[in-house]
């Protein structure tokens, strides 16, 4: 059968971190403050994992067309036409992405997530955790916005352990490249490094679909006291620090390396993360004042509107769509047409998942 591109709703959910009120106003909250839901899940299919919250489903998306039908659900309904012939065959119904919204008030605890093969023998997963981060904007109040990514040189199992068991997060920050980040830049931060989000940073993360994240920090910087679970993952204190690269880097090997510049490939098209860079995902902007007229592909794609008003048109339905709009493409869906209003600029992310 054929189908339309699916509106659908973000889920926002629960994390350790503070954050989150420029999405509420990004969906027209007024009074939106900052709390424990800094993230904005979209077209997820994943469970979030949050210690004592077990009984709390969080992160499913559902549509926005007020059946309350989620997109798991849309999906395992004929996982081919929405996902593609060749996806399923490899991956099922599992979209193998994972795409979140995500505002950060606070920075982040140091982190890492396990790489594919890490992922297969510690959590019997056929999905690591390899992400993206593009820069959508930065807090105005951060005079420095910046991200913390991978091991300095020098560094040593041993050493990181030390700093883990005395709890030095001072000297955790050291042992890492701090790299000041604006508007529009684009990161990827691969399973097995070591990584931070700073204070102040509002961003789209594009990542493999799964929740893995060990955590060396057992206290938040807004004080926080983080459930030894959600440290270890199950793993244990010792077994944990497997999931890490112990390969030092300097911060130009760090940027030429994780730092992805953009690549204009039409008047309306520019890539961001290719395959050539990961194979978990790829990404692009589109750009029209006009019109741009698209497709499904034989495979699904997300699109996520950035800025400017206008419709995207389908053979039955027209939907007005502003910075917030998001829509799954399945792949079998039939031809439709993104307008931008006039005197409008529409920018919009497309998003795909593994090769």
């Amino acid at each position: 059968m054929n189908y339309e591109p699916m509106k659908l709703k973000g889920e926002r959910v629960w994390r350790t971190y503070v954050g989150g009120k420029n999405l509420g106003r990004l969906h027209g909250e007024t009074d939106a403050q900052d709390d424990h839901f800094p993230e904005e899940w979209m077209y997820s299919v994943t469970r979030a994992s949050n210690a004592g919250r077990e009984d709390i489903e969080e992160g499913i998306c559902r549509m926005d067309d007020g059946s309350g039908k989620t997109l798991k659900e849309q999906i395992e309904g004929d996982p081919e036409g929405m996902l593609g012939k060749e996806h399923t065959m490899r991956w099922g119904s599992q979209p193998g992405v994972l795409i979140k919204l995500i505002d950060s008030k606070e920075r982040l605890t140091v982190q890492v997530h396990p790489d594919k093969e890490t992922a297969e023998k510690l959590f019997h997963s056929p999905f690591g955790k390899t992400e993206s981060w593009h820069i959508l904007d930065t807090r105005p109040e951060e005079e420095n916005p910046c991200i913390y990514l991978g091991f300095r040189e020098g560094i040593t199992r041993e050493l990181w352990q030390e700093c883990f068991y005395r709890q030095d997060y001072e000297k955790m920050l050291s042992l890492m490249n701090q790299i000041q980040v604006k508007k529009g830049e684009t990161y990827l931060v691969k399973g097995g490094v070591p990584h931070a989000i700073g204070a102040g940073c509002l961003l789209i993360e594009v990542q493999e679909p799964t929740d893995y994240t060990i955590r060396v920090e057992k206290v938040t910087p807004a004080g926080f006291v983080i459930d030894d679970q959600m440290c270890h993952q199950g793993l244990g204190f010792e077994k944990m620090f497997d999931c890490f690269r112990y390969q030092g880097m300097s911060e130009k090997e760090v940027k030429d390396t994780y730092r992805l510049l953009p690549r204009k490939v039409s008047e309306n098209e520019t890539q961001l993360i290719t395959y050539q860079d990961t194979p978990c995902f790829c990404m692009e902007e589109l750009e029209t004042e006009g019109q741009l007229k698209l497709a499904g592909e034989g495979e699904f794609y997300c699109l996520y509107v950035l800025e400017g008003k206008g419709t995207l048109e389908s053979p039955s339905q027209t939907w007005e769509i502003a910075a917030g709009a998001q829509f799954f493409v399945p792949a079998a869906c039939g031809e439709y047409c993104i307008r931008a209003a006039q005197g409008e600029t529409v920018r919009v992310l497309k998003m795909h998942g593994p090769k």
